[in-house]
């Protein structure tokens, strides 16, 4: 074979492959900027889950009380007034999630009702300047737990089974470490289903 020829592999005179070969290697600086990508990709992508995990309230300290933006007590109004729990969190009524109750709702009594009390006064600022209130939240699942409150009360399930003696506190915390292995027991005590397709979908 001449020197100057290409035999069938893309070698010349029986050297090695030419650069035109389908095999040659791929230039290092090429692929650097995928490389840089996927190291930020690998970093930030945990860190985004973690912050969405985090707020739902899921890491919150079994018996953490944040403080809120209005130091409403659970204890006088469901303890020493006995107000349902279904008056002020209307939605676990027909909702999987319970929610808090609207500006409008607390207003609906505390026009006339301790109107003069400090933390009333916060209350009627929120309701003059017409904006929500920025309410810390303490209970919360995880985006895989398809938890509905609308089917615990249809169930007769009590609000402090899962979410303590709250009539007691003054504060809220999250008295019940809400488990797999918790919510199992109960499924199992009252023969409602334990499908996995039940909470998790």
């Amino acid at each position: 074979m001449m020197q100057n020829e290409i035999d069938m592999f893309g070698r010349k005179g029986g050297g090695r492959p030419v650069d035109a070969s389908p095999f040659a290697q791929p230039d290092r600086h090429s692929a650097r900027p995928l490389s840089v990508f996927r190291i930020i990709a690998i970093i930030l992508l945990p860190l985004v889950i973690f912050i969405t995990i985090a707020e739902s309230g899921v890491f919150r300290p079994q018996n953490e009380a944040p403080a809120q933006p209005i130091d409403f007590s659970h204890k006088i109004h469901a303890g020493t007034y006995r107000i349902s729990c279904l008056y002020c969190h209307t939605n676990a009524r027909r909702s999987p999630v319970a929610g808090v109750p609207s500006v409008q709702r607390c207003m609906g009594c505390h026009k006339i009702t301790a109107a003069d009390r400090p933390e009333v006064r916060k209350l009627k600022g929120y309701w003059d300047r017409k904006e929500p209130i920025p309410w810390i939240k303490i209970f919360g699942q995880p985006d895989f737990v398809a938890f509905s409150h609308v089917a615990h009360v249809r169930a007769h399930v009590a609000c402090e089974d899962c979410h303590g003696p709250v009539q007691k506190m003054d504060r809220v915390h999250r008295a019940v470490d809400l488990t797999m292995d918790r919510c199992l027991s109960c499924h199992r005590d009252r023969q409602a289903s334990i499908d996995c397709v039940t909470c998790h979908r």
